[in-house]
């Protein structure tokens, strides 16, 4: 099943990419999965505090 989602590049250091793929573990999922959760996760504290963020959709 075909997927409509874009794709960027993170610039992070090695570090940095070492300490969220301990936490991705830790939580029993892949690192892009873990990244994508804490995002999806962040934006909706923000909404839930100041409102829905509107998009041109």
């Amino acid at each position: 099943m075909a997927t409509n989602k874009r794709v960027f590049t993170l610039r992070l250091s090695d570090e940095v990419f070492d300490k969220i793929g301990i936490l991705a573990t830790n939580e029993h999922r892949s690192l892009t999965n873990y990244i994508e959760y804490v995002l999806i996760r962040h934006l909706e504290e923000v909404e839930k505090e100041q409102g829905e963020i509107k998009t041109e959709e």
